[in-house]
């Protein structure tokens, strides 16, 4: 998995956790990602966005995973501006990549597919409901796990409060911790 070493940046402070999650899913033969919540990246001058690092570039790097292992990032977003940005980083990947805009919510629980790695990263943590948020999020996914899944929730601390309670309750274990990441599995 040697793409992952080009996130590896200064500015990348989610690097490590992403790195361990990825080397985790890969030893677990992971192939299908959900992710809610895309990499926005910033506006630069009136026409192009530029990457930001502190957004932690996951689209990108799930699309190079998928790639990578021949699997299939689905991800949704409900601002088609952050939509559009996304697909442009992940040109390259297009073809392992499906772009949904809908509330993170209602997509999960619509989704149709059993979920091998599941990103919880909408709604940022500063938002007043974001640790309801990501709770309802998990609660409308867990039916989608398996006993080899992995939840990688983002924000730790600012919205992960009520979900990580959830999944534990239901017999989730942490399996690595970070400052701004926690990475659950059963």
């Amino acid at each position: 998995m040697n793409f992952i070493s080009y996130y590896n940046h200064p500015k990348n402070f989610r690097f490590d956790s992403f790195k361990f999650a990825l080397d985790e899913a890969y030893k677990r033969n992971h192939k299908i990602l959900v992710e809610t919540g895309v990499s926005r990246g910033k506006q630069k001058l009136l026409f192009f966005v530029k990457k930001n690092w502190n957004d932690g570039m996951s689209t990108m790097i799930f699309s190079d995973y998928a790639q990578f292992i021949n699997g299939h990032l689905y991800t949704c977003d409900i601002s088609k501006e952050n939509l559009d940005n996304a697909r442009k980083f992940v040109r390259k990947n297009k073809n392992h990549v499906t772009f949904v805009k809908d509330d993170s919510v209602n997509f999960l629980k619509n989704f149709d597919k059993k979920i091998d790695f599941l990103y919880l990263d909408s709604l940022d943590g500063f938002y007043k409901n974001s640790s309801e948020h990501q709770l309802n999020e998990i609660k409308f996914a867990i039916d989608k796990l398996h006993e080899k899944s992995l939840v990688l929730l983002d924000d730790k601390g600012q919205k992960t409060n009520l979900s990580i309670k959830f999944m534990i309750e239901r017999k989730f274990k942490v399996i690595n911790e970070t400052k701004n990441q926690v990475l659950l599995s059963f």
